[in-house]
Parts: structure tokens; C-alpha cells; sequence
């Protein structure tokens, strides 16, 4: 028997201006620029909805011996090799399907993987697989594979100050094929809006689309709440 999940489609988008007068006065040339401007802004509004969604699940680690909600993680309570073990250990557990072989998919803030590759001892990050000739795993932000994940660097994992102290909290996501789910009525994609104005002045650029996200099952998904040596 087949499991549904809702999932609410919204509209989702963003549009500008171009002015003829600004591409006759600017030092630089503009329309690449806007377009480059439209796509980056597409990609982390639609990132955003989705770590909306996948942060808000159920199972959830926190980093330090003595968190035990994000309002008591420490700046100094880090990311550490026992905290990936253990997510990985649950979802292995709970007989998650891994994203790719036998690994699953970390996506982690900048700020958080740079303690946890300085982690020291036996227990440190390795490099067991520099990717030899599959570079482009590295090309799609990879920054290496361990304890059972592969770890992509994204500033877009989030983060607040709602920890211990106002502590910056950041969320480490891990997870397996079945942890998010997509509805697409229309895939965001970019827009040239019609020129109206009669001495063809104004040129409206943007990006739409409809879809929404909802998580599928709670037993692919798991997140580490930690704080950053750099925060």
C-alpha cells in the first residue's frame, strides 16, 4: 500500500526592472549580470522553502554532552565524527535507502565543516577517497565522502541564533532517498516579461514557478544541531 503525504503548491518568484537608460549609462555590461542575479536568487529561494521543510523533522542530534534541546547547544559544542557516526548508524537502522551506493546525502554549513575537518585523533576527517578522475563530484560541491556520507558545503543550511547564550545553532541535514518529497505544477524557470512601454524603455526579467516540498518519511531524515568554533 502506496503512502501520501500532502504537500500545499505555492507560487514562488521574483522579477526586476531593466531600464534602457541603465544600459546606456552603466560602465558594465548589464544583462548578463541581471541574468546571472535572477538565477543565483531562483536557486536560493527554492533551497530555502525546501531546508524549510527538511529542517523541521522529527529526528534531530545535538552536538555536546550536555544539549539536549537547540536552546542548549554551545558555540562550543562542534560537529564531531561521533555525532555523523550516530546519524548515519539510525538511518542504516531504520532502513533508510542510502542516496548514492551505500552512502548518504550531508549537506553542512561551511562553518560547521570546518571544525569538523579539524578534528583531531584517530577520530579526525579522513581522506578516503580523493575522487581520482570523477572530478566532477568536486565540480557539484563535494568536499569528500566519510562515516558513511557524502558532504556537499552549502551557506544555505541554516542557521540561528537560538542556541545557549544566543549561541549560533547550525543544522547538519543527513539523508536518504525517501526524505523529501517534491510537487511541481510548473518547474521555476526564468521569465522575460512583455515590453508595454511605447518607447521600449522598460524590460521586465524574472523567475517563476509552482511547487512545494513535504517530508516523505521521518525515518531517512535526521539532523545535528551544533554550534562553530568561527561563528
Amino acid at each position: 500500500t502506496p503512502t501520501s503525504v500532502t504537500i500545499t503548491l505555492n507560487e514562488y518568484g521574483n522579477s526586476v526592472l531593466v531600464t534602457r537608460a541603465l544600459e546606456l549609462f552603466s560602465l558594465a555590461d548589464v544583462d548578463p549580470a541581471i541574468a546571472n542575479i535572477i538565477a543565483f536568487n531562483l536557486a536560493d529561494s527554492i533551497d530555502a522553502v525546501a531546508m524549510a521543510t527538511l529542517r523541521a523533522g522529527t529526528n534531530v542530534i545535538y552536538s555536546g554532552s550536555t544539549a539536549t534541546s537547540t536552546a542548549t547547544v554551545t558555540a562550543a559544542a562542534t560537529l564531531s565524527s561521533a555525532n555523523i557516526r550516530k546519524a548515519v548508524a539510525k538511518l542504516r537502522a531504520g532502513k533508510s535507502v542510502a542516496r548514492k551506493g551505500s552512502l548518504y546525502w550531508a549537506g553542512l554549513h561551511p562553518e560547521v565543516s570546518h571544525d569538523l575537518r579539524a578534528e583531531t585523533g584517530s577520530a579526525g576527517w579522513l581522506l578516503p577517497n580523493q575522487y581520482g578522475s570523477s572530478q566532477d563530484r568536486i565540480w557539484a560541491g563535494e568536499i569528500g565522502t566519510y562515516e558513511g556520507a557524502y558532504f556537499v558545503e552549502s551557506p544555505r543550511l541554516y542557521s540561528a541564533t537560538d542556541g545557549a547564550s544566543s549561541a549560533k545553532v547550525y543544522r547538519t541535514i543527513i539523508a536518504g532517498q525517501q526524505a523529501l518529497a517534491e510537487a511541481v505544477a510548473e518547474e521555476p524557470h526564468v521569465v522575460i516579461g512583455p515590453v508595454v512601454d511605447k518607447l521600449m524603455r522598460h524590460r521586465p526579467m524574472g523567475w517563476y514557478g509552482v511547487l512545494g516540498f513535504a517530508r516523505y518519511r521521518e525515518e531517512a531524515l535526521y539532523r545535528i544541531e551544533s554550534g562553530s568554533s568561527i561563528a
